[in-house]
Formats: C-alpha cells, structure tokens, sequence
C-alpha cells in the first residue's frame, strides 16, 4: 500500500543511534506511525558499561533490518518517505557516525531532505507525540546514563533551547549504573535500582550535592562515592547490607535535587510547563516526587510513557516532524556528527 494521501502532513523517518540502541521511527503530523529498536545492552553487560566500538558494529549491522521493520510495521514503504531526520550528536562518535551516514544515504537514495537534530531537543519533542503541541516556554528536565540538564524551551521546532544546568560530573544515570554495580545489580542499573527500593526504606542520610548552591546545575559523584563508602563500611563490620534500603536512599537522594531544582527552575522563569525526558524518566519514584511537587507549585507536567523516555527513533522523528511543518531549512548532506554537539 501507499502511504502517501492527498493532504497529508509530511511522513518523517527518524533514526537514532546515540549510544547503544538503534532507534528507528515514523512520524506524520504528530502521530506515531511505528517505532522499532534494536538494542545491543547485552553485548555491553558483561563490561558494565557501554563499549562504543561494540556499539557502533551493533548499528551497523541493525540499521537497514531496522528501518525495513518499521516500515513494514506502518505498513508503508521507502518512497512514501518525505524527509529523513537522524541524532547528529551529542553521543558515541563512532555510533553517531553509523546513523548519519545511513540517513544521508537513505535521504540521497529517496530524493527527500535530510534534518540533523539534537539528541537532547529531540527527547523534549518526544512528548509531543503523546500529549499534543509543547507550550513555549517551558522547560524540560533531561535525565540519563549521559546527560542531567535543565534546559529553558521557548520554542523547540525552531531550535530556541537554552542550557540552564547540566551535571558537572557523572549524570544521574551513570551513578545508577555505578551504584547498582555496587550492589551486585545487573547493568543498566536503572531499572533493577528502582525495583529494589520499592521493598526498602530512604532512612539512610545521602548527601544531597549543590542542592541549595543557587544554580540548576547537578552533581552526583560524591553521592555514588557516599553509598560506596557506606557498604564498604558495613562490610567492614561484619555487617549485612540492606540493600533495598540502600536503594531507596539513593534513590531518593537522587530525585529530590531533580525535581527540586526543576520546580526551581520553572519560579525562576515564570514557566508553568515541565517536561521530563531521558530514560531515568522511566523511574518510578523520579515520576511520583516530581508529580507531588507540580502539583504543590501549580506547574504542569509532562512525562511521555517509559517506552519513548529511553533513546529511540520516534523522538529523532518527532523533532524532524516539527522542523519540516515549521519550514526550518534541511542541513545539508556534508553534516558532521559530531559528539559534542552544543544546543
């Protein structure tokens, strides 16, 4: 079948390839027309880390099997696409590489423009997909295994994100990974932290780094630092560690300076939209501390669902989507990826 009718809005096919997830989607109009992933995280479990050369082989052989499942799960086929958009940095170089020479192919192949986006604006533009048109300004709260920024949107198809704070060392994500590692939690550590704090108590007193420092900037390796040196101090007792509590405190420690310095953030700036994206978004805790907190200060806020918090190929055709029905100019087909891309 054809997947390009009369009146349509533009059909945009997002690829993301970041880190360690291939991210394939398909976008027309704000609607979500498929969204397929494939994932080397096992390769890089047994490292407890991401090895970007791993990863960059993995997009290699995932892409074009990728973006072949998502059109098929649209049920479209390559040339109803009208414009390709692909993550042009921030990220692994060598996996950013993989996605942007396969979107200029894909672009030059087709005959259709080529949008290099933001990795960061792009899991703001996310949302949009499930709760409509982003109010400008608003800011958006960005957490995962390589990013923890505060970033002020006035208008994000057109490129308007300013920085407002970002970690200063390991991001909120990373020290997950190194305290569940610590704890003899599987990599990502994301996910098994959370679950393991739901059995335990926050009791234990983690320290709460530039939490009161007039800045929205964040600091969690001292936090991973403090955990360990509490186990190791069980240990040396002869003592059994809790972990579910130590979870929870960590946990905790964790997510009150995020949604503290988020609300901070929107008083700051007269903003009463708060958008939080990332794949530590996904949390549960992160997600009921910041939806009391909103609550209190009157502020909206937007969370899309776990499934398009983590990297993915919708947002990358979220953010393309909006650029093409905005009239913002394609890049051109020599665009570098580039792993330290500024907003």
């Amino acid at each position: 079948m054809s997947g390009r009718r009369a009146g349509d809005a533009p059909l945009v096919l997002g690829i993301e390839t970041s880190c360690d997830e291939t991210g394939v989607g398909l976008v027309r109009g704000g609607v979500l027309l498929a969204d397929t992933l494939a994932s080397s995280v096992d390769e890089h479990a047994r490292y407890g880390g991401v090895i970007p050369e791993i990863a960059a082989r993995a997009h290699l052989e995932a892409m074009v099997p990728t973006v072949d499942r998502a059109l098929s799960q649209a049920g479209l086929r390559h040339r109803d696409v009208d414009a390709v958009a692909v993550t042009a940095g921030p990220g692994l170089a060598g996996a950013l590489l993989v996605g942007v020479a396969a979107a200029k192919a894909y672009a030059l192949a087709l005959g259709v423009p080529l949008h290099g986006v933001h990795h960061l604006a792009a899991h703001v533009a996310v949302d949009t997909l499930e709760h409509g048109p982003l109010p400008g300004p608003s800011i958006a709260l960005l957490v995962s295994g390589g990013h923890s920024s505060l970033l002020l949107v006035p208008d994000l198809a057109r490129g308007e994100v300013s920085p407002l704070g970002a970690t200063v060392d390991d991001a909120a994500g990373e020290a997950y990974d190194k305290v569940a590692r610590l704890l003899g939690m599987p990599f990502p550590g994301g996910p098994p932290i959370d679950r393991a704090a739901r059995d335990g108590s926050p009791t234990i007193p983690f320290p709460r780094a530039k939490a009161a420092d007039g800045t929205f900037d964040f600091s969690f390796s001292g936090l991973k630092t403090a955990v360990a040196r509490w186990v190791e101090a069980r240990g040396r007792a002869g003592e059994p560690v809790p972990v579910a509590d130590v979870a929870a405190s960590f946990q905790e420690a964790v997510v009150d300076v995020l949604t503290a310095k988020s609300v901070a953030a929107c008083r700051a700036h007269g903003v009463d939209t708060l958008v939080i994206g990332g794949g530590v978004a996904a949390n549960s805790r992160l997600r009921a501390l910041a939806e009391a907190r909103c609550e209190a200060a009157g502020i909206t806020l937007r969370v899309p669902r776990p499934g398009l918090c983590t990297d993915n190929g919708a947002m990358v055709a979220a953010l393309g989507s909006l650029q093409v029905e905005a009239g913002v100019p394609p890049s051109p087909l020599d665009i570098p990826a580039s792993s330290t891309l500024p907003l």
